[in-house]
Protein backbone atom coordinates (compact mmCIF):
# COMPACT_ATOMS: atom_id res chain seq x y z
CA UNK A 1 0.00 0.00 0.00
CA UNK A 2 1.86 3.05 -1.29
CA UNK A 3 0.91 6.74 -1.38
CA UNK A 4 2.30 8.70 -4.34
CA UNK A 5 2.83 12.41 -3.70
CA UNK A 6 3.13 14.67 -6.74
CA UNK A 7 4.46 18.20 -6.46
CA UNK A 8 6.63 16.72 -3.74
CA UNK A 9 9.41 19.31 -3.85
CA UNK A 10 7.03 22.27 -3.49
CA UNK A 11 6.09 23.95 -0.24
CA UNK A 12 2.86 21.97 0.23
CA UNK A 13 4.00 18.66 -1.26
CA UNK A 14 7.20 18.49 0.76
CA UNK A 15 5.28 18.99 3.99
CA UNK A 16 2.70 16.38 2.97
CA UNK A 17 5.53 13.87 2.55
CA UNK A 18 6.93 14.74 5.96
CA UNK A 19 3.55 14.34 7.69
CA UNK A 20 2.94 11.00 6.00
CA UNK A 21 6.37 9.66 6.98
CA UNK A 22 5.85 10.73 10.60
CA UNK A 23 2.65 8.71 10.61
CA UNK A 24 4.32 5.59 9.24
CA UNK A 25 3.04 5.65 5.66
CA UNK A 26 4.83 4.07 2.69
CA UNK A 27 5.52 7.16 0.59
CA UNK A 28 6.68 7.56 -2.99
CA UNK A 29 7.60 11.07 -4.20
CA UNK A 30 7.37 12.10 -7.85
CA UNK A 31 10.08 14.62 -8.76
CA UNK A 32 11.60 15.96 -11.94
CA UNK A 33 15.19 15.85 -10.69
CA UNK A 34 15.93 13.21 -8.02
CA UNK A 35 19.40 14.68 -7.42
CA UNK A 36 17.77 17.78 -5.91
CA UNK A 37 15.23 15.90 -3.79
CA UNK A 38 15.71 15.91 -0.04
CA UNK A 39 13.19 13.81 1.86
CA UNK A 40 13.07 11.91 5.15
CA UNK A 41 14.61 8.45 5.21
CA UNK A 42 12.38 5.78 3.78
CA UNK A 43 10.79 7.89 1.05
CA UNK A 44 11.00 6.27 -2.37
CA UNK A 45 11.93 8.89 -4.98
CA UNK A 46 10.87 8.38 -8.59
CA UNK A 47 11.73 10.63 -11.53
CA UNK A 48 8.85 11.77 -13.66
CA UNK A 49 6.92 14.55 -15.33
CA UNK A 50 3.21 15.03 -15.94
CA UNK A 51 3.80 15.28 -19.69
CA UNK A 52 6.01 12.18 -19.77
CA UNK A 53 3.36 9.44 -19.82
CA UNK A 54 5.79 6.54 -19.52
CA UNK A 55 7.38 8.09 -16.43
CA UNK A 56 3.92 8.52 -14.90
CA UNK A 57 3.05 4.91 -15.61
CA UNK A 58 6.23 3.85 -13.86
CA UNK A 59 5.61 6.18 -10.89
CA UNK A 60 2.03 4.98 -10.43
CA UNK A 61 2.74 1.27 -10.69
CA UNK A 62 1.80 -0.38 -7.40
CA UNK A 63 0.34 2.83 -5.94
CA UNK A 64 -2.87 2.64 -3.92
CA UNK A 65 -3.50 6.35 -3.14
CA UNK A 66 -2.53 9.49 -5.09
CA UNK A 67 -1.97 13.07 -3.95
CA UNK A 68 -2.42 15.20 -7.06
CA UNK A 69 -0.98 18.70 -6.97
CA UNK A 70 -0.37 20.62 -10.19
CA UNK A 71 1.66 23.80 -10.45
CA UNK A 72 0.16 26.93 -12.02
CA UNK A 73 1.58 26.56 -15.53
CA UNK A 74 0.08 27.19 -19.00
CA UNK A 75 -0.80 23.50 -19.49
CA UNK A 76 -1.88 22.75 -15.90
CA UNK A 77 -5.24 21.36 -17.05
CA UNK A 78 -3.65 19.02 -19.57
CA UNK A 79 -1.12 17.78 -17.02
CA UNK A 80 -3.85 16.98 -14.49
CA UNK A 81 -6.03 15.15 -17.00
CA UNK A 82 -3.11 13.03 -18.17
CA UNK A 83 -2.24 12.17 -14.58
CA UNK A 84 -5.82 11.13 -13.80
CA UNK A 85 -6.09 8.99 -16.93
CA UNK A 86 -2.83 7.23 -16.13
CA UNK A 87 -3.99 6.76 -12.53
CA UNK A 88 -7.20 5.18 -13.72
CA UNK A 89 -5.29 2.81 -16.00
CA UNK A 90 -3.06 1.90 -13.05
CA UNK A 91 -6.10 0.99 -10.98
CA UNK A 92 -5.77 3.89 -8.54
CA UNK A 93 -9.16 4.88 -7.14
CA UNK A 94 -8.20 6.75 -3.96
CA UNK A 95 -7.17 10.33 -4.64
CA UNK A 96 -6.69 13.59 -2.79
CA UNK A 97 -6.68 16.53 -5.22
CA UNK A 98 -5.57 20.05 -4.31
CA UNK A 99 -8.00 22.38 -6.07
CA UNK A 100 -8.97 25.90 -4.96
CA UNK A 101 -11.93 27.43 -3.14
CA UNK A 102 -14.66 28.93 -5.37
CA UNK A 103 -13.25 27.17 -8.45
CA UNK A 104 -16.83 27.15 -9.76
CA UNK A 105 -17.25 30.89 -9.10
CA UNK A 106 -14.01 32.42 -10.40
CA UNK A 107 -14.87 31.08 -13.86
CA UNK A 108 -12.83 33.66 -15.82
CA UNK A 109 -9.59 33.07 -13.89
CA UNK A 110 -7.54 30.54 -15.90
CA UNK A 111 -6.02 28.48 -13.09
CA UNK A 112 -9.34 28.39 -11.20
CA UNK A 113 -11.27 27.31 -14.29
CA UNK A 114 -8.67 24.61 -14.99
CA UNK A 115 -8.98 23.20 -11.48
CA UNK A 116 -12.76 23.17 -11.74
CA UNK A 117 -12.42 21.18 -14.97
CA UNK A 118 -10.25 18.66 -13.11
CA UNK A 119 -12.86 18.44 -10.35
CA UNK A 120 -15.50 17.63 -12.96
CA UNK A 121 -13.32 14.90 -14.44
CA UNK A 122 -12.74 13.37 -11.01
CA UNK A 123 -16.49 13.35 -10.42
CA UNK A 124 -17.51 12.09 -13.86
CA UNK A 125 -14.91 9.29 -13.86
CA UNK A 126 -16.15 8.17 -10.43
CA UNK A 127 -12.83 8.47 -8.64
CA UNK A 128 -13.08 8.02 -4.88
CA UNK A 129 -11.53 11.32 -3.98
CA UNK A 130 -11.22 14.14 -1.51
CA UNK A 131 -11.15 17.45 -3.33
CA UNK A 132 -9.43 19.99 -1.12
CA UNK A 133 -10.37 23.59 -1.90
CA UNK A 134 -7.95 25.95 -0.14
CA UNK A 135 -8.46 29.68 0.11
CA UNK A 136 -5.57 32.13 -0.26
CA UNK A 137 -2.29 30.78 1.13
CA UNK A 138 -1.07 32.96 4.00
CA UNK A 139 2.53 32.31 2.94
CA UNK A 140 1.88 34.04 -0.39
CA UNK A 141 2.48 37.24 1.54
CA UNK A 142 6.14 36.39 2.01
CA UNK A 143 6.55 37.75 -1.53
CA UNK A 144 5.51 41.23 -0.34
CA UNK A 145 7.31 41.25 3.00
CA UNK A 146 9.87 43.80 1.79
CA UNK A 147 7.15 46.11 0.49
CA UNK A 148 5.35 45.96 3.83
CA UNK A 149 8.45 46.54 5.94
CA UNK A 150 10.25 48.89 3.55
CA UNK A 151 7.43 51.04 2.19
CA UNK A 152 4.79 50.77 4.90
CA UNK A 153 2.12 49.41 2.57
CA UNK A 154 0.29 46.12 2.14
CA UNK A 155 -0.04 45.78 -1.66
CA UNK A 156 -2.05 42.61 -2.23
CA UNK A 157 -5.50 43.24 -3.81
CA UNK A 158 -7.53 41.68 -0.99
CA UNK A 159 -10.31 44.24 -0.96
CA UNK A 160 -13.31 44.75 1.32
CA UNK A 161 -15.08 41.36 0.98
CA UNK A 162 -12.32 39.45 2.75
CA UNK A 163 -10.38 36.21 2.32
CA UNK A 164 -10.41 33.24 4.69
CA UNK A 165 -6.63 32.90 4.45
CA UNK A 166 -5.09 29.57 5.50
CA UNK A 167 -1.58 28.66 6.59
CA UNK A 168 0.25 26.31 4.20
CA UNK A 169 1.26 24.14 7.16
CA UNK A 170 -2.40 23.50 7.93
CA UNK A 171 -3.11 22.67 4.28
CA UNK A 172 -0.32 20.09 4.20
CA UNK A 173 -1.34 18.42 7.45
CA UNK A 174 -5.00 18.19 6.40
CA UNK A 175 -3.96 16.73 3.03
CA UNK A 176 -1.83 14.09 4.77
CA UNK A 177 -4.67 13.19 7.14
CA UNK A 178 -7.08 12.81 4.21
CA UNK A 179 -4.60 10.67 2.30
CA UNK A 180 -4.23 8.37 5.30
CA UNK A 181 -7.98 8.21 5.87
CA UNK A 182 -8.54 7.10 2.31
CA UNK A 183 -5.51 4.79 2.25
CA UNK A 184 -6.54 3.00 5.43
CA UNK A 185 -10.24 2.63 4.65
CA UNK A 186 -11.38 -0.96 4.05
CA UNK A 187 -13.23 0.18 0.92
CA UNK A 188 -12.75 3.29 -1.24
CA UNK A 189 -14.63 6.21 0.32
CA UNK A 190 -17.16 8.35 -1.53
CA UNK A 191 -16.16 11.62 -3.17
CA UNK A 192 -15.99 14.60 -0.83
CA UNK A 193 -15.14 18.29 -1.11
CA UNK A 194 -13.55 20.17 1.79
CA UNK A 195 -13.02 23.92 1.91
CA UNK A 196 -9.66 24.74 3.48
CA UNK A 197 -9.96 28.07 5.26
CA UNK A 198 -8.29 29.94 8.06
CA UNK A 199 -9.86 30.84 11.41
CA UNK A 200 -10.94 34.33 10.29
CA UNK A 201 -11.92 36.21 7.16
CA UNK A 202 -9.70 39.25 6.65
CA UNK A 203 -10.04 42.32 4.45
CA UNK A 204 -7.10 44.28 3.07
CA UNK A 205 -7.59 46.86 5.82
CA UNK A 206 -7.65 44.11 8.46
CA UNK A 207 -4.32 42.72 7.26
CA UNK A 208 -2.70 46.16 7.18
CA UNK A 209 -3.87 46.65 10.78
CA UNK A 210 -2.29 43.35 11.83
CA UNK A 211 1.03 44.36 10.28
CA UNK A 212 0.75 47.76 11.99
CA UNK A 213 0.40 46.04 15.35
CA UNK A 214 3.20 43.55 14.73
CA UNK A 215 5.64 46.14 13.40
CA UNK A 216 4.51 48.85 15.85
CA UNK A 217 4.21 51.43 13.08
CA UNK A 218 1.54 52.37 10.55
CA UNK A 219 1.07 50.06 7.57
CA UNK A 220 -1.48 51.19 4.99
CA UNK A 221 -3.58 49.10 2.65
CA UNK A 222 -3.13 50.09 -0.97
CA UNK A 223 -3.95 46.98 -2.95
CA UNK A 224 -7.19 47.69 -4.87
CA UNK A 225 -5.27 48.74 -7.98
CA UNK A 226 -5.20 45.45 -9.88
CA UNK A 227 -3.63 47.03 -12.98
CA UNK A 228 -0.64 48.14 -10.91
CA UNK A 229 -0.59 44.72 -9.25
CA UNK A 230 -0.27 43.05 -12.67
CA UNK A 231 2.55 45.39 -13.73
CA UNK A 232 4.49 44.70 -10.55
CA UNK A 233 4.10 40.95 -10.97
CA UNK A 234 5.41 41.12 -14.53
CA UNK A 235 8.80 42.09 -13.12
CA UNK A 236 9.36 38.56 -11.80
CA UNK A 237 6.87 36.24 -13.50
CA UNK A 238 5.65 35.61 -17.07
CA UNK A 239 3.09 38.06 -18.43
CA UNK A 240 0.39 35.40 -18.76
CA UNK A 241 0.75 34.47 -15.09
CA UNK A 242 0.72 38.10 -13.96
CA UNK A 243 -2.52 38.60 -15.89
CA UNK A 244 -3.97 35.42 -14.38
CA UNK A 245 -3.14 36.75 -10.91
CA UNK A 246 -4.69 40.14 -11.77
CA UNK A 247 -7.94 38.41 -12.78
CA UNK A 248 -7.87 36.53 -9.49
CA UNK A 249 -7.33 39.81 -7.62
CA UNK A 250 -10.33 41.35 -9.36
CA UNK A 251 -12.48 38.47 -8.12
CA UNK A 252 -11.08 39.00 -4.62
CA UNK A 253 -12.48 42.52 -4.78
CA UNK A 254 -15.92 41.55 -6.11
CA UNK A 255 -16.48 38.14 -4.48
CA UNK A 256 -13.92 37.56 -1.76
CA UNK A 257 -13.00 34.06 -0.55
CA UNK A 258 -15.57 33.27 2.08
CA UNK A 259 -15.98 30.11 4.14
CA UNK A 260 -19.20 28.18 4.35
CA UNK A 261 -20.99 27.52 7.63
CA UNK A 262 -19.12 24.92 9.65
CA UNK A 263 -15.87 25.00 7.66
CA UNK A 264 -13.68 26.30 10.49
CA UNK A 265 -15.20 23.92 13.03
CA UNK A 266 -14.73 20.94 10.72
CA UNK A 267 -11.05 21.69 10.10
CA UNK A 268 -10.40 22.36 13.77
CA UNK A 269 -11.88 18.96 14.64
CA UNK A 270 -9.89 17.26 11.88
CA UNK A 271 -6.60 18.74 13.08
CA UNK A 272 -7.42 18.39 16.76
CA UNK A 273 -6.20 21.96 17.35
CA UNK A 274 -6.98 25.54 16.28
CA UNK A 275 -6.13 26.71 12.80
CA UNK A 276 -3.13 29.04 12.57
CA UNK A 277 -4.15 32.72 12.38
CA UNK A 278 -2.63 35.36 10.10
CA UNK A 279 -1.26 37.28 13.08
CA UNK A 280 0.90 34.31 14.05
CA UNK A 281 2.39 34.25 10.54
CA UNK A 282 3.11 38.00 10.63
CA UNK A 283 4.76 37.71 14.05
CA UNK A 284 6.89 34.75 12.93
CA UNK A 285 7.92 36.59 9.77
CA UNK A 286 9.06 39.65 11.70
CA UNK A 287 10.85 37.55 14.32
CA UNK A 288 12.80 35.65 11.66
CA UNK A 289 13.87 38.76 9.74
Amino acid sequence: MTILVTGATGNVGRQVVEHLVKRGADVRALVRDPSKAEFPAGVSVVQGDFLDVDSLRNAMSGVSTLFLLNAVVPDEFTQALIALNVARSAGIERIVYLSVIHADVYVNVPHFAGKFGVERMIEQMDFKATILRPAYFIQNDLTVKDVITGYGAYPMPIGPKGLAMIDVRDIAEIAALELLRREQAAEPLALERINLVGPETLTGTDIAAIWSDVLARPIHYGGDNTEGFEQNLKQFMPAWMAYDMRLMGERFLTDGMLPEAGDVERLTALLGRPLRPYRAFASETVASA
